[in-house]
C-alpha cells in the first residue's frame, strides 16, 4: 500500500474542514501520512519588494492552530505533518502534488466569492496536479434524482466508450477496494445520433436502432471493466449505461455516492497545455459528492 501523503489544503474556511475530515478518514483508510498545508496567499503580481521576508512556521500559523485545535480529541489518528507557505495557492499546490498520493481541498476557500461554487484555486489544483486531485463540496448541493441505487458505500467512475481513461478506471477500482464499496460505472452514449449531409446541407437521423447502440456500449464497457475486475474480483462493479448527457447522469449518480471519479482531459496535439474537459468541470461544479479528478497515467519511457 502506498505511503505517499494525502495533502489537505487548509485557509481557515469552513469548507476546508469539512475537506479535512474527509482527508483525515482517507489517509486512516489508506494507512498514509496526513499532510496538513497552509498556503499564505500573496497577489500573483506581487514582486519580492513587497512580499514578507522569511517563511512562516507551522508553529506561529493561526489556521494550522485551528486545525490542531479542531482536531483535538481524536484518538485514532494517521501520522501528522503541518507546514505553511507562502505563495499563490493555485500554482504552490499543483507542485507539492508531485510528493503526494492525493490532495484534498475544498469547493471554495475563503477568498472565493459566494456564488462561486468552484474556486480558483481548486480548478487549478484539478487542472495541474501530479496526483489525483479531490475536491470536497459543502453539505446541501440540490441534485436532481437519478436512478435508484441500493443502500451502502458506493464508489462512481465515468466511462467514456471510444476513448476510456484507464487512469481513472484504476483509481476507481482502488478507492473502492479500499472502501469496501460497489462500484457504478456510468457509460453514457449520444441518442438521438444525427448525421451532417453536404448533399442535402442538413441534419439527418441514421438508421441505427437505439436498442443496438445501447448493447454495443454495454458490450464494449464490460471489455474495459474486465481487466479491472481481474485485480480487483472483490469490487463488485455495475455498468449503468444510458442515453443522453454523461455529465448529467453522472451528478445525479453522485447523490448519495462516497465519491464521483472522473478524468482530466488529455493532452492533445494542437493543445498541448493542460485542460479539462467539459464534463469533468460540469461535475466539479455540481456534484454533491467528494469529487475524484485523475490526471492522465505518464507515458512510458
Amino acid at each position: 500500500m502506498s505511503t505517499l501523503p494525502v495533502i489537505a489544503a487548509v485557509d481557515g474556511s469552513d469548507d476546508s474542514l469539512v475537506a479535512l475530515d474527509w482527508a483525515f478518514d482517507t489517509a486512516l483508510v489508506r494507512e498514509a501520512p496526513l499532510r496538513v498545508v497552509h498556503v499564505q496567499q500573496y497577489a500573483s503580481w506581487a514582486g519580492p519588494e513587497v512580499l514578507p521576508a522569511g517563511q512562516p512556521t507551522p508553529d506561529d500559523d493561526p489556521v494550522l492552530d485551528r486545525v490542531r485545535r479542531y482536531l483535538e480529541g481524536r484518538i485514532e489518528r494517521p501520522v501528522m505533518e503541518y507546514l505553511a507557505l507562502e505563495g499563490v495557492p493555485g500554482a504552490v499546490l499543483p507542485e507539492l502534488s508531485s510528493t503526494a498520493g492525493l490532495l484534498v481541498l475544498g469547493s471554495r476557500g475563503r477568498g472565493g466569492f459566494s456564488g462561486l461554487l468552484l474556486g480558483s484555486n481548486g480548478m487549478a489544483a484539478a487542472r495541474d496536479a501530479e496526483c489525483p486531485v479531490v475536491v470536497v463540496p459543502k453539505p446541501g448541493r440540490p441534485v436532481h434524482e437519478g436512478m435508484p441505487v441500493e443502500p451502502g458505500p458506493r464508489v462512481v467512475v465515468g466511462l467514456q466508450v471510444d476513448s476510456p481513461d484507464e487512469a481513472a478506471l484504476s483509481f476507481a477500482f482502488a478507492e473502492a477496494a479500499l472502501r469496501g464499496a460497489r462500484l457504478q460505472v456510468v457509460a453514457a452514449y449520444a441518442w438521438p445520433l444525427h448525421l451532417w449531409t453536404a448533399v442535402t446541407a442538413q441534419v439527418m437521423q441514421p438508421s441505427e436502432d437505439q436498442d443496438a447502440v445501447e448493447a454495443a456500449t454495454r458490450t464494449l464497457a464490460e471489455g474495459f471493466l474486465a481487466p479491472h475486475r481481474g485485480r480487483h474480483p472483490d469490487v463488485h462493479a455495475e455498468p449503468y449505461v444510458a442515453p443522453g448527457d454523461a455529465a448529467g447522469h453522472l451528478v445525479a449518480a453522485s447523490r448519495d455516492a462516497d465519491l464521483v471519479v472522473v478524468g482530466r482531459h488529455r493532452r492533445r496535439l494542437l493543445a498541448p497545455a493542460r485542460m479539462m474537459g467539459s464534463v469533468t468541470h460540469a461535475v466539479l461544479l455540481h456534484a454533491p459528492s467528494p469529487i475524484a479528478v485523475v490526471p492522465p497515467a505518464r507515458p512510458e519511457g
